[in-house]
């Protein structure tokens, strides 16, 4: 990101380093059992890629493949970091141009990216343990985190976050390694085999951005609400992390309940029942969030429809897998996961999500995967926010309607 005078709105280098010295180890595994549960994801992910292939009828179109990389969970916080860099890049531009080139600016500048590159540190060291794989769709590719040729998509895969879950289930490794290879390939089929997927989604979020009327301070001090309450500490105390932390990991998707944590306060009454994204929204970002989650929702939905339709065939275990992944989102989470979905909004986007499952599976009964694929044509093809509830609605404007 281009800074003005060396002084940028996040101080990213530092997210990186906070991130990175607060994330929790990963399981004990000898140097060559780690070279085992490499090779092996990397030969999953591409199993896998035949199997999604099959199952939907998608392929990768010419030039837009994408890599698949298992990462450590330093790995991933540098490439979520990248991620994050990029995509609020025009915003980023648009908050120093409020500011102003002056000193005071300058200054103001200069603390308020510590202070946000430590408090996005923060987030991320918790996320890194809990996330089993991702689709980046919009990360810049470097030599350590290569991309696609033309700087966007790969697939990551966290291996340590991989065998604690797989450990804690006491399950098959080597069936849950392609349990959970076959939904993110999923989603690197999705934009692969559809290649405005990517460019559509980024309008989409910059048009949000672009309408973000908000002060650099009041969001530094939205972020720093997030992490004071996260943390369990209060505006003015400290914001160390607990050591007393329950936190377990789980999946792409944290959809675990809520446990107990002593001495976290309940941060809906400092944002008065609202997410931080609701405090920030206009009229006009709703409309394009709506969209957005839409489409989400489409994306998660048809992973777990292919993971369910696939899994069976060649994951002996699958069943024990899916049983006991379900009952510990339901019993092995904690307060923090409360307070983080509930700070990010994320609580009635994952219901959405579920929409989404829902959505698919009733367009293939209806028509086949083959006329559920039509979703892919275009921008216009996708469902609207009202219509991943309403499939049937959907059915009738795609298949049956004038343009049918």
């Amino acid at each position: 990101m281009t800074s003005i005078g060396g002084v940028e709105m996040v101080d990213w280098k530092l997210a990186v380093t906070t991130a990175s010295r607060l994330a929790r180890p990963g399981p004990e595994i000898t140097r060559e059992e780690a070279r085992e549960v490499v090779a092996e994801l990397r030969g999953h992910a591409v199993a896998a890629e035949e199997h999604v292939r099959a199952f939907t009828g998608m392929t990768t179109a010419a030039g837009h493949d994408t890599p698949v990389l298992v990462v450590d969970r330093p790995g991933w916080i540098e490439a979520n970091v990248a991620g994050f860099r990029s995509l609020l890049k025009p915003l980023m531009t648009k908050m120093r141009a409020r500011r102003g080139n002056g000193p005071g600016g300058m200054i103001a500048g200069a603390v308020g990216g510590k202070v946000t590159g430590v408090e996005l540190g923060v987030l991320l060291s918790f996320l890194s343990s809990r996330v089993l794989g991702q689709y980046e769709t919009f990360a810049p590719a470097t030599r350590e985190l290569p991309g696609a040729p033309d700087g966007g998509g790969r697939l990551l895969l966290v291996a340590p976050n991989i065998v604690h879950v797989e450990r804690e289930l006491g399950v098959d490794p080597h069936d849950f390694r392609l349990w959970v290879c076959l939904h993110e390939e999923t989603h690197r089929t999705q934009f692969t085999a559809v290649p405005w997927l990517r460019d559509h989604l980024e309008a989409e979020i910059q048009a949000f951005l672009a309408e973000t009327d908000v002060d650099a301070g009041t969001l530094l001090e939205r972020l720093s609400d997030a992490v004071q309450a996260f943390t369990g500490g209060r505006r003015g105390e400290s914001a160390e992390p607990s050591a007393t932390g329950t936190a377990t990991d789980t999946d792409t998707a944290p959809e675990t309940e809520p446990g107990t944590r002593s001495g976290a306060h309940a941060p809906e009454q400092d944002i008065d029942g609202r997410s931080l994204v609701d405090l920030v929204q206009t009229p006009a970002q709703r409309e394009i969030l709506a969209r957005v989650t839409a489409v989400m929702s489409l994306l998660e939905g048809h992973a777990d429809y292919v993971m369910d339709g696939v899994g069976p065939q060649i994951v002996p275990s699958v069943v024990e897998i899916r049983e006991k992944f379900q009952r510990r989102r339901a019993a092995g989470a904690n307060r923090l996961d409360q307070i983080l979905r509930r700070l990010l909004g994320l609580d009635a986007k994952l219901r959405q999500y579920r929409d989404g499952e829902r959505f698919v599976r009733a367009v293939v009964e209806e028509v086949g995967m083959e006329g559920f694929n039509r979703v892919w044509t275009s921008p216009n093809t996708l469902p609207t926010p009202a219509e991943i509830t309403h499939p049937a609605e959907w059915i009738a404007r795609v298949h049956r309607g004038p343009e049918a």
